[in-house]
C-alpha cells in the first residue's frame, strides 16, 4: 500500500556537481570544502545524508555555462556562478559506492538526451545502487544549451512539454521491455534469457523513432520514480499526471498551503492517487548551536557573499533572457514577464509575492542568495519546530533542503536538527526499505504490456 501523507516527512538534498551550491556564493564560505573535482568530496555528503536517514540526494544539472548575460560566459566564470557542472553519471555513480540506502536522483534533459540514452543510464544506476534511482524530468531551459547540442535556438515552451510527454512515455516502455523473470540463467541447457519475454517496442512518433530493446533488464524499482519542477500552468499539469516527488518554490507557508491544495486536486484529476506524491518545497536550514550563531551565519550568506553580477548571470540563465540591457533598478513588468521565454512560472511567482515594486535587483537576489525559498534559522530544536508546523498544517509532505554551503550545512542538520524531528515522531530513525520506491512508500509498478 502507498504511504499517506501524514506518516512522516521525505527529505530530499539538493546538490550541484560543480563549485556552488544553489547559493552562488556558497564558494566563497571560509568553510566550504574546495575539492568539488574529487569524487571523495561527494562520498563524504553521501554518507552525512545517509547518518541523516535522508529518503534521496539529488543534483541540479545545466547543460551549458552561464552565458546569456551580456552575450559572455566571462561574469560567470569570474565569479564563480556555476560555471562547473560534472557529468552527473560518474558522480552518483561515486555516491552509490559509499552509501547503501540513499537514494540517487539526477537532473536529464528530455530535449537534448535520446530517450534510449536515459533509459540506459538510469536503469544502470538502478541495477548498480540496488534500486536507488531517480530522474529528474527537465525540458531544459536555455539557448546557450540548445548551442551546445548543434541547434540554434531553443524549443518553444509548450513544444517542450510536448515532447517531454512522448519521451518519458517511450523510456517507461523501455524500462518495461524486459519482463522481471526474463533472465533464466539456465547454464546447463544453454538458455541465458527468454526471446519471448523481452520486446521491441517499434516506437514511431512525432518526435521519436526506438526500436528497443533496452540493453539492460528491467530495473529493480521497476520503473524509477520521477521528479518534477515545473511551476507553470502546462509543467503543473505534466507534474500531475508523472511525478512522484514534486519539488515547489513557494516562499511562504500560506502560498504553500495553496499550492499544496492545488496541486493534489490536479494529481487527483489525472486519475491517480495525490496521497502517494510528495510535494516538497526548497528550504534552506541555516542551524547552529544557539540562535546567535545561526543568525550570524544568515547575515554573512545574505549580504557578503554574492556579486551583482553574479546574480544577473544566474538570473539570464534561469530565463533565458539578457538582463544587461538593464539597470538594476528597472521594474520588472508584465511586459518584460511576457519576453521570457525561459523558467516563466518562477519569474511570475516571484513578481507575485514580493511586497512592493519588483526591481531586477530583487530577482536577481532572489535567484542567487536566499531569498526565493524560506529559511529555517536556529538552533536544532528551532529549525525542528519550523518544518513540524510546515508539515503539519498540511502546506508540504517534507522538504528539499538548499545546502548553503558543503559540508557544513549538511553536517550541521544532521547532528543537530535531525535528532529533533525524530523525537517529534515526524521523522525516521532507520530505513525500513531496501528500495528507495519502498522508502518512499510507492509501489512497484506493473510492467506496460
Amino acid at each position: 500500500m502507498a504511504a499517506k501523507r501524514d506518516d512522516q516527512m521525505t527529505l530530499v538534498a539538493f546538490m550541484q556537481a560543480s563549485n556552488v551550491t544553489v547559493y552562488s556564493g556558497s564558494w566563497r564560505y571560509p568553510s566550504s570544502a574546495a575539492d568539488y573535482l574529487d569524487l571523495r568530496y561527494y562520498q563524504r555528503v553521501a554518507r552525512v545524508l545517509e547518518e541523516g536517514t535522508f529518503d534521496l540526494m539529488f543534483f541540479d544539472d545545466r547543460l551549458a555555462m552561464p552565458s546569456i548575460y551580456g552575450g559572455s560566459s566571462a561574469d560567470a566564470v569570474r565569479y564563480g556562478a556555476r560555471p562547473i557542472k560534472l557529468d552527473l553519471t560518474a558522480v552518483l555513480g561515486a555516491a552509490a559506492a559509499a552509501t547503501t540506502h540513499l537514494g540517487l536522483g539526477a537532473t536529464y534533459s528530455t530535449t537534448y538526451y535520446p530517450p534510449f540514452h536515459v533509459a540506459r543510464s538510469f536503469a544502470t544506476l538502478d541495477h548498480l545502487s540496488g534500486g536507488r534511482a531517480a530522474w529528474n524530468v527537465v525540458t531544459s531551459v536555455n539557448d546557450a544549451e540548445a548551442r551546445n547540442f548543434g541547434v540554434e535556438q531553443h524549443l518553444a515552451h509548450d513544444e517542450r512539454y510536448d515532447r517531454a510527454e512522448e519521451f518519458i512515455e517511450v523510456v517507461a516502455r523501455l524500462w518495461d521491455s524486459w519482463e522481471d523473470d526474463a533472465i533464466v540463467g539456465d547454464r546447463e541447457a544453454g538458455i541465458f534469457a527468454d526471446p519471448d519475454r523481452v520486446h521491441e517496442l517499434d516506437h514511431h512518433g512525432r518526435y521519436f523513432n526506438v526500436q528497443g530493446p533496452l540493453t539492460v533488464p528491467r530495473p529493480p524499482q521497476g520503473r524509477l520514480p520521477i521528479i518534477q519542477a515545473g511551476q507553470s500552468g502546462r509543467g503543473r499539469q505534466f507534474a500531475a499526471k508523472w511525478a512522484d516527488l514534486i519539488f515547489t518554490g513557494d516562499p511562504t507557508r500560506e502560498i504553500a498551503v495553496d499550492h499544496y491544495n492545488d496541486q493534489k486536486q490536479l494529481i487527483t484529476a489525472s486519475g491517480r492517487d495525490a496521497d502517494a506524491v510528495r510535494i516538497l518545497p526548497m528550504v534552506y536550514t541555516i542551524v547552529g548551536e544557539t540562535e546567535s550563531i545561526a543568525k550570524e551565519k544568515e547575515e554573512i550568506f545574505l549580504d557578503q557573499l554574492v556579486d551583482p553580477r553574479a546574480s544577473l548571470a544566474l538570473l539570464s540563465e534561469v530565463t533565458n533572457y539578457d538582463f544587461s540591457g538593464h539597470s538594476l533598478d528597472d521594474e520588472v513588468t508584465d511586459e518584460l514577464i511576457d519576453s521570457v521565454s525561459g523558467i516563466r512560472g518562477l519569474v511570475q511567482g516571484v513578481k507575485k509575492h514580493v511586497e512592493g515594486k519588483l526591481t531586477l535587483r530583487t530577482l536577481a537576489k532572489h535567484r542567487a542568495t536566499l531569498l526565493q525559498g524560506p529559511r529555517f534559522v536556529g538552533t536544532g530544536a528551532q529549525v525542528a519546530e519550523q518544518m513540524q508546523d510546515w508539515f503539519e498544517t498540511r502546506s508540504c509532505d517534507g522538504f528539499v533542503i538548499a545546502a548553503t554551503h558543503l559540508p557544513g550545512a549538511f553536517e550541521d542538520f544532521v547532528r543537530l536538527a535531525v535528532p529533533e524531528l525524530r523525537k517529534r515522531g515526524i521523522f525516521r530513525s532507520e530505513y525500513q526499505g531496501k528500495t528507495l520506491r519502498e522508502n518512499l512508500g510507492l509501489e512497484r509498478p506493473a510492467r506496460i504490456a
